[in-house]
């Protein structure tokens, strides 16, 4: 069992055509990743990449039975993008996008709740699911299958995360990178519990930053979920100052429990194993799994 996209995932593109689109489109082809087609609004009918273009998400749906999108779509126009598809029946819409407008995405995360679908991003790397589907912009060479989860918010940190837990001898079962914007659609905690409840996973790295609450919210969780699987804890920014946005949008510290260090007392307090530097994360992870 994975979690969110697997190999019988039917994949489209949202913004298929543009040179970002095209770009990721083909090295998720070149991964193995089943995309069945893109959509590019006007040029419905003709073929990029060897596979069909369609002019809007429903005809997409009807004719090619996608189930799960990625978006590249520019800011202006992305949140219509993933309104789309949430209304066009997609399950899982992954949106790489950076620089929404806030405003924007308010509509968005009310919309998107009144749908079965699940939303990922944005401002993300995207989901993988190793050796069977890269739908997003992570470089695949790095992801091997087996028993560890992993759920960031930065980008970056996943790719580094995932290649020590593979050093240490154990792979990876899904990565989810979540997005540094203020909103998105699936918190820290929502990701981790699809992990703590997918039979291969036995153990998360989860990767949080300054600003918000999503990591405090999640290591609660687990905690009154009873601690059932190991998660090896991160924090991101310990050195960022008060008041100061730091990379993504949503890594600002508001107030002392947004801080690096109020976060990771948070975390510890509830059974996270919580390392110092990212460059520990795979030797804690083998600790746990030892």
């Amino acid at each position: 069992m994975s979690v969110l996209v697997n190999k019988d995932s039917k994949i489209i593109v949202q913004g298929f055509t543009g040179s970002e689109g095209t770009f990721h489109a083909g090295q998720m082809i070149d991964y193995g990743t089943n995309i069945v087609g893109g959509v590019t609004p006007g040029k419905g009918g003709q073929e990029h990449l060897g596979k069909p273009v369609f002019n809007t998400v429903d005809e997409a749906v009807q004719k090619a039975g996608a189930d799960t999108t990625i978006i590249f779509v520019p800011p202006a126009f992305a949140a219509d993008a993933i309104m789309e598809a949430a209304e066009a029946g997609i399950k899982v819409i992954i949106c790489i996008t950076e620089g929404i407008p806030t405003a924007d995405m308010v509509k968005v995360k009310a919309y998107i709740d009144t749908k079965d679908c699940t939303l990922i991003g944005p401002n993300c790397p995207g989901v993988i699911t190793p050796e069977e589907a890269k739908v997003g912009i992570m470089p695949g060479f790095i992801f091997k299958k087996g028993k560890v989860g992993i759920v960031s918010k930065s980008g970056t940190l996943t790719y580094e995360a995932a290649d020590q837990v593979v050093k240490q001898g154990f792979g990876i079962t899904t990565a989810i990178g979540i997005g540094g914007d203020p909103i998105i659609g699936t918190t820290t905690k929502e990701a981790v519990e699809l992990l703590m409840n997918d039979d291969e996973t036995e153990a998360i790295v989860m990767i949080g930053e300054i600003g918000g609450n999503l990591e405090a919210e999640a290591a609660r969780w687990i905690k009154a979920d009873g601690n059932r699987k190991p998660v090896v804890g991160f924090i991101a920014g310990q050195t960022a100052p008060a008041g100061r946005t730091m990379g993504h949008a949503g890594a600002i510290v508001g107030g002392a429990d947004d801080t690096a260090q109020a976060k990771m007392k948070i975390l510890a307090e509830n059974g996270v194993h919580v390392v110092e530097s990212p460059a520990k994360i795979g030797e804690m992870v083998a600790k746990v799994l030892a």
